[in-house]
């Protein structure tokens, strides 16, 4: 069905059971059914829409960053922690809450909620059933993640130049060894450009195609806050997705980006780091852990602990040179010429 703005309002002029009243619910999957009765018991496509949105949003962000939170609170899981040393204290992450929270509600509420008649009139299915099948949607969220990944390396790339990284991005890169609560712990200028590359790969998609139900948007999106938060956990687990999938980044990846500020600006795939050149000081660092591990297999656990700690504390003095160069506090260093 092809909407537009007459549509829309239409929509919201008609009550849901009007909306349902040629539908076999009995042909209905459980899931099409609750859905319908959401949209009947709300009673207004608009309202129980963008309820729907920022409530999954809050429900998945937050639940999944708990698990982080307790596995962070587990001497036993030091082991697989990319930073060991840096373990967040309950403060930091009640502050951090607060500002992830703080933007919830001053960007990302008011942008849901004007989601849904913007979606509707870009042709947008909402509120109908059934659903497409997984063989429609599965190309569609393959899409919004590549879109995603490309928009984020090269505006994440903007935000770490000069005004734009001392005024905004700065914030987000107050945690050195991140965590997952931190992954949306930014400015609000940030999680709206940053949010942009979310939101504008489906509404994009569906303008050309005008073939996209909103389910598949909250599978992308709850797939991408999965992403996100699990890229700033700090930890790299032997099953994590990265050594299941090669060109997967994971926090391993986006963890050096913390530590060392440069680097690694993409955020599901290593393939635009690796194309344009931005992950060389990465994997020098990678092959350094390798080497240093395989030179010091016969040391101490005490002593292969000190080498780690010392490797990671000059690449994050590396790392605050870079910053402050970034940010206009550090002139860079000229480069000479040899005649």
């Amino acid at each position: 069905m092809t909407f537009n703005a007459t549509t829309v309002a239409a929509v919201a002029q008609t009550t849901t059971q009007q909306l349902y009243a040629n539908i076999d619910f009995t042909k209905l999957s459980w899931l099409e059914q609750m859905w319908a009765a959401w949209y009947i018991w709300i009673d207004n496509p608009i309202i129980a829409t963008g309820l729907m949105s920022f409530l999954l949003h809050e429900f998945v962000y937050f639940g999944r960053s708990i698990p982080w939170i307790i596995i962070d609170a587990i001497p036993y899981f030091r082991r697989w922690k990319l930073q060991p040393n840096k373990v967040p204290t309950a403060q930091e992450q009640w502050e951090c809450t607060k500002m992830v929270l703080f933007s919830h509600f001053t960007i990302e509420l008011p942008a849901i909620w004007l989601f849904h008649p913007m979606a509707e009139n870009f042709g947008m299915s909402t509120w109908q059933v059934p659903f497409p099948s997984w063989t429609t949607m599965l190309p569609q969220i393959a899409i919004f993640f590549v879109f995603e990944d490309m928009f984020h390396y090269f505006a994440h790339q903007a935000l770490h130049t000069g005004a734009l990284y001392k005024h905004i991005h700065k914030i987000h890169h107050k945690y050195s060894a991140p965590f997952g609560l931190a992954a949306e712990y930014a400015h609000p200028a940030e999680v709206f450009i940053l949010g942009t590359g979310t939101i504008a790969g489906p509404i994009l998609y569906c303008w050309y195609t005008r073939n996209l139900h909103i389910f598949t948007v909250y599978i992308w999106i709850t797939l991408r806050l999965f992403q996100a938060i699990d890229a700033h956990s700090g930890y790299d687990f032997p099953w994590s997705l990265q050594h299941i999938i090669p060109f997967w980044s994971g926090a391993e990846h986006h963890d050096f980006h913390h530590m060392a500020f440069t680097n690694n600006f993409s955020t599901s795939f290593r393939w635009c780091d690796r194309i344009f050149g931005t992950d060389d000081k990465y994997r020098e660092y990678r092959a350094r852990i390798t080497a240093q591990k395989a030179a010091m297999k016969n040391k101490s656990k005490s002593e292969r602990e000190e080498a780690e700690r010392n490797l990671i504390a000059e690449i994050e003095a590396e790392g605050l040179r870079a910053e402050a160069i970034a940010e206009g506090s550090m002139p860079a260093p000229k480069t000479v010429k040899v005649q």
